[in-house]
């Protein structure tokens, strides 16, 4: 179990400027945590340089991307990609004339697939085979970034690579009732990880979330000695998610979210930082709050424990500061709620919640990631639910707002933090992520 370390204090190390390179190691399609990240190395005057995970073709082959997609991707980042397909993974791998593990799950049914089996040589064969691929590729694209580095530059890696659900039809369906379900469309998050398909699912998220970063790590070697032998330093940094302190009862509580599968590949994410941290590489793990992302909405209830950001803002005013940005976000928050609904009100309704024995007992760091049961699923989504109600549009909801309040304190926080180089895993919660929100709007 990595040793639990909040970050409580805001950093300011300084360590990037203009002609120092970015590289964003996971392509940036829609708007997350790395968001935060580009915007402060833009602001520091940095080169902006990032990756692509490729396309696939109709019959499942992996191809470049193809002059529009290229320049569309470039567009979004703001900077040069590097046009080499880096799709982390073995779900669409396998050796010349076999099956891939997604072609061995096509016959899986909902009925079914607690009791099919896979053939384990033949997974870990194709695992193998994706794993060559991978760290092939990460060594030409590492080359050609390398020509891209000047001498003299500070270099910042930012891994963002996470996922490894293989493609198949079922999924979604087993998802939805372990991940949604409640009452009699319960399914126990244990019966997943019990079943082949679920160990298949775990090795894929470590190849994907975790061991990524050590390809990255690795495949850099020769960037890093340049760098570094020029008097330069080279910074690596993940996100993590290993559940987040916020404010219950007046007090900033470590509770997390509940199933959450990913988990176990977060924990080797932190054992890899570690890892490379005693070897003198400089690579941080930032285990950031809960927030509403396009991928994460598939766990409802994940955005409960962003409402108590509202009492860390107002409480980390800090003494003599403003507290009158702070009250301009529960005003924002207040207006997307329905006619008599007051913000307290909900907030009231939080604390109700995340008081509950039922919630309580899921607030054990050791036991983590912990397995569902009916009474969480049954008490988390009806109050995620419940809460959604209140709103006047379910497509303008208040942990929206509070999702991009984190994001932006995040980034600063990661940026300079790991310039800072404090420690490989660090935790990012509701009190520094409100303390940097403060400062920037003082």
């Amino acid at each position: 179990m990595t040793e639990y370390k909040a970050l409580r204090h805001i950093p300011h190390a300084n360590l990037f400027r203009q002609g120092d390179v970015f590289v964003l190691f996971g392509e940036l399609f829609g708007r997350g945590y790395v968001n935060g990240l580009i915007d402060e190395a833009r602001a520091a005057g940095m080169t902006i340089l990032g990756i692509t995970v490729g396309r696939r073709n109709e019959d499942g082959t992996l191809r470049a991307l193809t002059p529009e997609e290229h320049a569309e991707a470039e567009a979004k980042l703001g900077g040069r990609i590097i046009n080499v397909p880096l799709m982390a993974g073995f779900d669409m791998d396998a050796p010349p004339g076999e099956q891939n593990p997604t072609e061995m799950l096509s016959g899986l049914t909902l009925k079914s697939w607690q009791d099919d089996k896979l053939d384990w040589t033949k997974i870990e064969a194709c695992r193998a085979v994706g794993v060559q691929r991978f760290t092939t590729s990460a060594q030409a694209v590492m080359a050609e970034i390398d020509k891209l580095v000047p001498d003299g530059a500070n270099v910042f890696f930012a891994h963002t690579m996470a996922g490894g659900i293989p493609k198949i039809k079922a999924f979604l369906a087993i998802a939805n009732r372990i991940y949604k379900g409640r009452g009699e469309r319960f399914m126990s998050s244990r019966a997943l990880l019990d079943s082949d398909l679920g160990k298949l699912i775990l090795m894929n998220f470590d190849e994907v979330t975790a061991n990524t970063l050590k390809h990255l790590i690795d495949a850099s070697a020769a960037i890093r000695a340049r760098v570094e032998s020029k008097g330069g330093q080279v910074r690596y940094t993940a996100y993590g998610y290993h559940g987040t302190e916020i404010l219950i009862g007046d007090e900033y509580v470590w509770q997390t979210y509940t199933n959450y599968t990913q988990g176990y590949a977060k924990m080797r994410l932190e054992s890899i930082a570690t890892a490379a941290w005693a070897q003198g590489v400089a690579a941080t793990v930032f285990n950031c709050p809960e927030i509403r992302t396009n991928s994460s909405d598939i766990f409802v209830g994940v955005e409960l424990s962003l409402f108590p950001l509202l009492l860390a803002l107002k409480k980390e005013g800090g003494e003599g500061g403003s507290t009158k940005w702070a009250q301009e976000q529960w005003d924002i928050c207040q207006s997307l709620l329905g006619d008599g609904i007051s913000l307290q009100s909900v907030l009231d309704k939080l604390e109700a919640y995340l008081q509950t024995a039922t919630s309580t007992s899921f607030r054990n760091f050791e036991a983590w990631p912990m397995d569902n049961t009916p009474e969480l699923a049954d008490l988390m989504i009806g109050t995620s639910e419940e809460i959604t109600g209140l709103h006047t549009d379910k497509k303008a909801l208040i942990t929206d707002h509070l999702s991009a309040l984190v994001l932006e304190g995040a980034g600063p926080l990661m940026f300079h933090g790991a310039a800072e180089k404090i420690a490989p895993v660090l935790w990012l919660n509701h009190d520094i992520i409100a303390r940097q929100l403060n400062a920037l709007h003082q």
